[in-house]
C-alpha cells in the first residue's frame, strides 16, 4: 500500500498535465471557443461603429446649431446671435470621443484578424501535433532526461497561450460587459440620440423662424422686430435648451468613453501584463520535476533491515559478546 501510494504521488503532477494537454487539444480541434470569441468580438465591433455613428451624427447637429446666426437690423444696425456657441465645448468633447471610438474599433479589428489567425485550421493541427509530443516526453522514461525536453515543455506552453488568448480575452470582455456595463451602455447610447433629435429639432425651428421676407422700410422693421418678439425666436430660451442638452451630452459621452476605454483598450493591456508575468514564470519554471518522483525517507531502509544474531556477536555493534555476558553472571 505504501508503495502504490508513492507511485501515484510520483505520477499526479504527469497525470494533471496529461488532462490539461488533452482538454487544450480537444479545444484546438473543436473550436468552440473561438466561435464564442469570434461572436462576441463581433458584436462589440457592433457597438463601436453603432456609438461612433451616434457621435458623428450628434457632431454634426451641433456643428448646424454653432453655424446658424440670428440676425437682426433694427434701425439699419446689424446685430447677430449664434446660441449654438454655448456646445462648443460639447463639441470638443464629442471629437475626442469619436477618436476613442475610432481606437476601440481598431483594437477590435486587430483582435479579429488575431483571432482567425490563432483558429486557422493548420495551426490548430499543428498545436494538436505538439501537443502529442509533449504527451510522449511526458510519459516515455527515455525521453525524460533529455537536454531539449524543458525547452520543448515551455515552448508548447507558450503556443496554448497564444492558441487561446484572444478568445479568452474576448469572453471575458464580454462577461464584464454584460455583467456591469451593459446597462450604463445601453442607457448612455439612448441619451445622446434622443439628445441628437432635441438638438436637431431645436435647429429646425430655429431655421422655420429665421424665413421671412426682406424688407427696408421703418414699418417692416418694425413688423419684423415684433414678429421675432413674438415668435419662439428666444435667444435666452434657444441657450438654455442648448444648455440642457450639452449636459445630457457630456455625462453620456463620459460613460461611453469608460465602457469601450475599459472594453477594448485597458482589459487587452491587462491581459498583455498578465501574459508577460505566465510567460516570465513559465520559463523560470523546472520541468524535469515532472519526471522525478517523490524521494523516499532516508529512515525507510533502516526501519526494513533485520538484525542477524546469528553473525559473530562481535560483529554487531552496540552488543557484547557472549562469552562475556556468561562470565558476569557466573561472577554474581
Amino acid at each position: 500500500m505504501i508503495e502504490y501510494n508513492n507511485s501515484m504521488t510520483q505520477h499526479w503532477p504527469k497525470i494533471i498535465l496529461t488532462i490539461f494537454l488533452l482538454l487544450s487539444a480537444l479545444l484546438a480541434g473543436t473550436g468552440a471557443i473561438d466561435s464564442k470569441g469570434e461572436t462576441y468580438i463581433d458584436e462589440t465591433l457592433t457597438r463601436s461603429l453603432v456609438a461612433f455613428g451616434v457621435a458623428r451624427g450628434l457632431n454634426g447637429v451641433i456643428s448646424v446649431a454653432q453655424g446658424t446666426e440670428i440676425a437682426l437690423q433694427p434701425a439699419g444696425i446689424g446685430i447677430n446671435f449664434t446660441p449654438g456657441q454655448i456646445l462648443d465645448p460639447v463639441n470638443d468633447l464629442i471629437e475626442r470621443f469619436s477618436w476613442v471610438m475610432l481606437a476601440s474599433s481598431a483594437s477590435l479589428g486587430v483582435q479579429q484578424v488575431l483571432l482567425s489567425v490563432c483558429s486557422w485550421y493548420l495551426f490548430s493541427w499543428f498545436m494538436i501535433g505538439s501537443l502529442s509530443v509533449v504527451a510522449v516526453l511526458v510519459w516515455v522514461p527515455s525521453v525524460q532526461q533529455s537536454v531539449f525536453r524543458p525547452l520543448v515543455l515551455k515552448s508548447v506552453f507558450l503556443l496554448i497561450f497564444i492558441r487561446f488568448a484572444v478568445p479568452m480575452m474576448a469572453i471575458t470582455s464580454e462577461f464584464i460587459y454584460e455583467e456591469f456595463l451593459s446597462v450604463q451602455y445601453t442607457e448612455a447610447a439612448a441619451q445622446l440620440e434622443k439628445t441628437t433629435e432635441n438638438i436637431g429639432q431645436i435647429n429646425r425651428q430655429t431655421e422655420d423662424n429665421l424665413s421671412s421676407e426682406d424688407s427696408n422700410s421703418a414699418w417692416s422693421t418694425a413688423k419684423e422686430l415684433y414678429r421675432l418678439a413674438a415668435s419662439n425666436i428666444d435667444i435666452g430660451q434657444r441657450v438654455e435648451q442648448y444648455k440642457k442638452a450639452a449636459e445630457n451630452v457630456s455625462r453620456s459621452t463620459v460613460d461611453l468613453i469608460v465602457v469601450f476605454v475599459f472594453q477594448t483598450i485597458l482589459l487587452p493591456l491587462i491581459f498583455l501584463l498578465l501574459a508577460y508575468l505566465l510567460i516570465k514564470a513559465l520559463f523560470r519554471y523546472d520541468f524535469h520535476s515532472l519526471s522525478k518522483g517523490t524521494p523516499e525517507a532516508p529512515l525507510a531502509d533502516n526501519k526494513n533491515k533485520r538484525i542477524d544474531f546469528s553473525d559473530t556477536p562481535g560483529n554487531v555493534e552496540g552488543i557484547p559478546p557472549q562469552s562475556s555476558v556468561h562470565q558476569g553472571t557466573d561472577n554474581q
